[in-house]
């Protein structure tokens, strides 16, 4: 194991206004060695050599890996570019990042603000918070209505744009006011993805994210990650990983590090073809709640274009009836009817089959893929047409 995967140094150097492109081809690769692959392979672990006093950074697998360590960095020059007070950890599932963020911070008689509209396993992220005796207050992620329940709270959850609803919230505002009461923030930024919004620079102590979805992007890995700007902060959340073992495998771990160096093809695709969708979709009769924040008549679009520098690959939009809604995810040809969303294959779905979202039968959440723009939007509009009956 030489010093490039020890945990030493921060790999090679980056001009900090190296452009996204080159930022995630270069994201996390340490320096080379000669007739070393650019990317070590993964590193399977259970324990390493470790004679004499416990030092040096792997001494266990549950603690670290350097699989791991290499991707961190490579989540870190994506997240916050030139911060030196920044890091990351990873996990094994989204919500193993959610979980440490709030678990680890929050005690009995603490209050949190979640979002009454966003991803629905946060309903059981309540439920849980609250038999540990922590306040939980809610509020919609549209108009920026955390404001109204901050009073006396511990942590602000925010998550912009919502999953699926697409709303979307001012971070620096919403950021600035909690702060000065005195709580954390916490941004789930899965939807957009660093390339798309930078929390930490908009305020945020900590940015959380799935990597199952778009930072992958290939929907065969699952992955969290929480990139955090205080170090006592992130502490508390390391210590929570390692308490419950939420690690990732190091095969995942390097496949998703592998992954991120298409990170910018994929998002700059996918979301070129997503305002293409949503411009088309604007046009169907049967087509009600259009949202995208890339839309400029989106209610979102103006508060996006402040904070977002791409937005995201995901449309939402409601068809007139539960049955029309599932006769059009039949009827499409070149997406495959599934849930998650980000990847290179296009998917969608009803969203209200789960029960936990608060949307009409006919809701529709749809991912948009690296297809061709054409035969995507081609395909939509003919699946539309033949559901028609």
């Amino acid at each position: 194991m030489n010093d490039a995967t020890t945990g030493a140094g921060h790999g090679p150097a980056r001009p900090d206004g190296a452009g996204d492109g080159t930022r995630a081809v270069r994201a996390g690769l340490p320096e080379p060695v000669k007739h070393e692959p650019t990317l070590p392979g993964p590193v399977f672990a259970a324990h390493f050599h470790l004679p004499g006093d416990p030092t040096g950074p792997y001494t266990y697998g549950r603690d670290e890996n350097p699989t791991w360590t290499l991707l961190e960095r490579a989540i870190v020059e994506l997240e916050a570019p030139g911060r030196e007070d920044a890091e990351a950890l990873v996990f094994a599932s989204g919500m193993a990042a959610i979980s440490s963020v709030l678990f680890s911070q929050l005690r009995a008689g603490d209050a949190v603000v979640l979002p009454d509209d966003g991803y629905q396993a946060l309903p059981l992220v309540r439920a849980q918070l609250e038999t540990f005796g922590i306040e939980v207050r809610t509020a919609p992620t549209g108009g920026d209505a955390q404001l109204e329940v901050l009073d006396g709270a511990k942590l602000l959850w925010i998550e912009t744009p919502s999953n699926p609803g697409l709303d979307v919230c001012d971070v620096r505002r919403l950021a600035e006011a909690a702060h000065a009461q005195g709580a954390l923030v916490a941004v789930d930024n899965t939807l957009a993805t660093p390339l798309g919004q930078r929390p930490l620079e908009l305020g945020a102590d900590f940015s959380v994210a799935s990597g199952t979805k778009q930072l992958t992007g290939h929907g065969d890995v699952l992955l969290g990650c929480v990139t955090g700007r205080d170090a006592d902060a992130m502490a508390a959340v390391r210590r929570w990983r390692k308490i419950v073992g939420a690690i990732p495998g190091p095969m995942e771990a390097w496949l998703a590090h592998r992954s991120i160096a298409t990170l910018h093809l994929r998002v700059d695709r996918q979301n070129a073809t997503a305002l293409a969708l949503a411009r088309a979709l604007r046009e169907r009769p049967e087509v009600t709640g259009l949202r995208y924040p890339g839309l400029p008549d989106d209610p979102s679009h103006r508060t996006a274009s402040q904070q977002m520098r791409r937005y995201g690959c995901v449309v939402s939009f409601t068809l007139p009836s539960r049955a029309r809604a599932e006769r059009f995810l039949d009827a499409l040809r070149l997406v495959d009817d599934a849930t998650s969303f980000g990847g290179v294959r296009s998917t969608a779905e009803r969203r209200g089959r789960w029960g936990g979202d608060a949307v009409p039968e006919g809701f529709v959440r749809f991912s948009v893929g690296a297809e061709d723009p054409e035969d995507l939007v081609a395909d939509v509009l003919r699946a539309l047409a033949d559901s028609d009956v």
